[in-house]
């Protein structure tokens, strides 16, 4: 099965600061918007926002 360009893997890294980064997959076709999710950060101790990169 081909890996199509519908579902690109985006990067979100932490707004914290410490380099933690995330990886996952988009449907861009769906979702134009740039995808902010709320995780824990482990450097953090606590829940912050990740944004996606461009």
């Amino acid at each position: 099965m081909a890996r199509s360009g519908v579902r690109p893997v985006v990067t979100l890294r932490s707004s914290f600061g410490r380099g933690v980064a995330c990886v996952t997959r988009k449907n861009r076709q769906n979702d134009r918007v740039q995808e902010v999710l709320r995780k824990h950060g482990p450097v953090a101790g606590e829940v912050v926002p990740i944004q996606e990169e461009r």
